[in-house]
């Protein structure tokens, strides 16, 4: 009898294709730009019109500019863009209508707003100290602004104008409207009626119309219910209408963020004895304002934008002191364009600075939901 021995032939598996790299611009380039060919198609059309419209644009804003101040190189034949007329015309921009020996002032006044700002997104100044220095710079701000006190000379409210109005009402309003829209938040959603009432009608009627309405009422329609002899100041007036106009759409989004919160969370808060101020500062406003960073941003950059409409108040903020500066000179009046290029800059600066604060601060407090 023989033993039959069943004998195994060793046979190597194949090897497995190396895995796809998922990091570096090669790896981006292949899953956002050519992962299927529908995306290929679009990057390769796209790309065409680019290379098509990117050396034009580089040889009108660059190399055939004319960056001097001479409106007869700037309408020679062949010439692109005149940055001259920025060279020219930068400081009625920039200032408006303030008096130009005097602009060393709101240069001063608006480096330290714009500082205070800085700051203020800082985390290791959010001190008890704060405000007191929110106090003290708008309080130089204004003296130097106004004058009529220390020497200086008195320059009425009506002739500022360039981006020391538009970062004054953009910051004043902000400041202002987000207590008051998150009062307002928490009115909608109040047990008494007459306080939900009053804050949904609020509300409503605000965003039923549009910001130019707000401001030709401010402007135009309130000083006809003052008694004689009352005047508001229309730069104190356009600051109230920007103001509640802002605080009514970020009640909007603080409401959303509030309802977000879960139900539960409150009835345990009630179980442990909490006040509704408690619940609401200890619990529930953390919560809800982390949920909605982006959507109080987003209203921020939108109220910053719309300060450009307070020009048809006779306020010429950035937008309308680049409209005064141009439009008042015949010379250079047809390079209109590159005034326009010039302050979308300075608004595009401004915007992306607070888009990417706003990407910051919703990394910091989601750091809790990565652990």
């Amino acid at each position: 009898m023989s033993n039959t021995m069943n004998t195994s032939v060793f046979k190597p598996i194949a090897p497995r294709p190396a895995p796809v790299n998922t990091e570096g611009p090669v790896a981006w380039v292949r899953a956002n730009l050519l992962a299927d060919w529908k995306t290929t198609l679009a990057t390769l059309l796209i790309g065409g019109v680019l290379l098509w419209l990117v050396p034009q644009l580089l040889n009108w804003g660059v190399f055939k500019a004319v960056w001097i101040p001479n409106f007869d190189a700037c309408r020679a034949e062949g010439a692109g863009a005149c940055w001259g007329v920025i060279v020219e015309k930068y400081r009625i921009i920039i200032f408006g209508r303030y008096p130009f020996d005097e602009q060393w002032r709101p240069l001063v006044a608006t480096a330290l707003l714009i500082g205070l700002l800085v700051l203020s997104c800082m985390r290791m100044a959010w001190k008890a100290w704060l405000p007191l220095v929110w106090l003290v710079v708008f309080t130089v701000f204004f003296t130097l602004m106004h004058g009529n006190t220390l020497g200086l000379s008195q320059v009425d409210t009506d002739r500022w104008g360039g981006l020391p109005l538009t970062i004054l009402l953009a910051s004043v309003s902000l400041v202002l409207s987000f207590p008051i829209a998150l009062l307002v938040a928490l009115g909608r959603r109040s047990n008494l009626p007459a306080i939900r009432s009053f804050c949904t009608i609020y509300v409503e009627l605000i965003r039923g119309v549009p910001l130019i309405s707000v401001l030709f009422m401010a402007s135009f329609m309130f000083p006809l219910f003052m008694p004689p002899g009352v005047k508001i100041d229309v730069l104190l007036r356009v600051l109230v209408g920007i103001t509640l106009f802002a605080a009514a759409y970020s009640a909007e989004v603080i409401r959303g963020g509030l309802q977000a919160v879960p139900k539960g969370q409150i009835e345990a808060a009630a179980t442990l004895g909490l006040s509704y101020w408690q619940t609401q500062r200890k619990i529930v406003l953390p919560q809800a304002l982390a949920m909605v960073v982006p959507g109080i941003m987003n209203n921020f950059i939108s109220t910053f934008k719309d300060t450009s409409l307070v020009t048809i108040v006779s306020l010429y903020e950035l937008t309308g002191a680049m409209s005064l500066a141009l439009n008042s000179d015949a010379d250079w009046r047809p390079f209109t364009i590159e005034g326009y290029i010039f302050i979308a800059l300075i608004y595009f600066v401004f915007c992306f600075s607070m888009s990417r604060y706003s990407h910051w601060v919703e990394t910091q407090v989601n750091k809790s939901k990565l652990r």
